[in-house]
């Protein structure tokens, strides 16, 4: 069984120019990711998909490999994930590679750990699930028996469906939202079905304390305050 490593990086950031190459606790944003992936155990191939120089050569110095160039038109504000995906797994076919899954690792998420890497991969072999992706617990007054839609005309309903919240919150259920840092697809899920979740699809529970999503100028600095608390390897 073969599972590739995509580490997805365009040039174009918005929020936070240039983030992947911007040092992040003294190193660049991509090698957190790249570190990770080539530590995990079962991970066969760490391959970075870019359009970009700089972190084509920042990344390849990191150890990743860069066996093809990512298109311009895959690199824009609004390109969705699953083509880049579609372009990186036919683009390593081409030169004889397939793989069954593939691992996508979004690098702005910094601190997913190898041993978190190889344990959603692990409940994917295990599993026969098309999708295993990182998820966060969500907290009870979030629960989704406790939320409400509101319409139009101002009136609630609950998320559930159902006609009354359920009032203890020992009795919810556990309810979880997908982190995003890790991402396990059957690559025939993404290139046959055109999908990056297929039918079966199971979560594996990582803590939600380091779950940081670099996005915006505030998500940088909550993210360098939780790398001056990471011991050095």
């Amino acid at each position: 069984m073969r599972i590739l490593g995509l580490i997805p990086a365009r040039g174009g950031s918005k929020g936070v120019p240039r983030k992947n190459v911007r040092k992040l606790g003294g190193k660049p944003l991509i090698a957190y990711t790249i570190d990770a992936a080539l530590r995990a155990r079962r991970i066969d191939r760490v391959v970075v998909s870019t359009e970009d120089d700089e972190i084509a050569e920042v990344a390849s110095q990191l150890g990743a490999e860069l066996p093809f160039r990512r298109d311009r038109a895959l690199a824009e504000d609004d390109t969705p994930m699953l083509p880049v995906m579609q372009h990186a797994i036919r683009s390593l076919m081409q030169d004889g590679w397939e793989a069954d899954a593939v691992c996508l690792l979004q690098p702005t998420y910094p601190f997913r750990t190898p041993e978190q890497v190889d344990g959603c991969v692990a409940k994917w072999a295990s599993s026969g699930a098309d999708c295993v992706m990182s998820v966060h617990r969500v907290p009870h007054q979030f629960n989704p028996h406790w939320v409400y839609f509101q319409n139009e005309r101002g009136e609630l309903t609950l998320a559930t469906g159902n006609p009354e919240p359920i009032p203890r919150r020992q009795d919810l259920p556990a309810a979880f939202h997908r982190s995003g840092s890790i991402y396990v697809v059957r690559a025939s899920t993404v290139i046959e079905r055109n999908s990056l979740y297929g039918d079966l699809v199971l979560g594996y529970e990582t803590p939600n304390e380091d779950g940081v999503n670099i996005d915006q100028p505030e998500d940088w600095a909550r993210a360098e305050a939780i790398a001056c608390t990471k011991t050095p390897d």
